[in-house]
């Protein structure tokens, strides 16, 4: 006999399966700029001419995901973020170059903790973290700004600081998006077809991934050893 769900049970398992697809797409998002980082960094050398060519391109494809995804089809949207995974693995390929393999392992692992006690906290916590968010994107436009004038004076005080900084926002920023994820998934209806639920997991990955890797390459500048 087919069981049927209570209508609240039918709502949560909705719910569920909307975050656990994001947290699918987010990792394989970061399978994709790991496994190829990697491989471009055993191979290949980025010229710096395509290296600022690959960020521009990086940053367009971030702010049509971010700003225009409901107007994608849903095939359109997950080939985008795949690929934006791709080229952030080509551009993240300097940090096999720059630091010892063993440290990069164990600073992951370190990120990957930390990044799982923020997003539980965000999605366990009753308090709005709304107004708070507000305060880490200023904070987010700090490092921005504080890492381009570092690119001039290339103060390696300035660039801990900054580090330190950018940890702590990172955490905000994941347990923040954490919850817009859990109230995005509160929110849709139960009607709502396939390819819709698969661009708000996308746009949720997308979130989630940049935080993670931001918190990564933050906790590799403190915690890292160079080679």
């Amino acid at each position: 006999m087919e069981k049927i769900l209570a209508p609240h049970q039918s709502a949560q398992v909705r719910v569920n399966g909307f975050i656990q697809s994001v947290y699918n797409w987010m990792a394989i998002g970061l399978a994709v700029t790991g496994g190829l980082a990697y491989f471009v960094s055993e191979h290949f050398i980025v010229p710096p001419g395509l290296f600022f060519i690959l960020v521009i391109a990086q940053l367009g494809m971030v702010f049509v995901l971010a700003g225009k995804i409901q107007s994608l089809s849903a095939s359109t949207a997950t080939s985008l973020f795949v690929l934006y995974a791709a080229l952030n693995g080509v551009t993240l390929s300097w940090i096999f170059l720059v630091y010892a393999k063993a440290s990069i392992v164990s600073t992951f692992f370190i990120c990957a903790l930390t990044f799982a006690a923020a997003s539980v906290y965000g999605m366990v916590t009753k308090k709005d973290l709304t107004s708070f968010g507000g305060f880490l994107m200023m904070g987010l436009i700090g490092i921005i700004i504080a890492s381009l004038v570092n690119l001039f004076f290339r103060s390696s005080a300035v660039s801990m600081i900054v580090s330190y900084v950018g940890v702590f926002v990172f955490i905000g920023l994941t347990a923040w998006d954490t919850q817009k994820i859990k109230q995005m998934a509160l929110a849709q209806p139960a009607d709502l077809d396939n390819a819709t639920l698969r661009k708000g997991a996308i746009f949720g990955a997308l979130s989630l991934y940049l935080d993670f890797i931001n918190l990564f390459i933050m906790m590799l500048r403190i915690f890292g050893d160079r080679d």
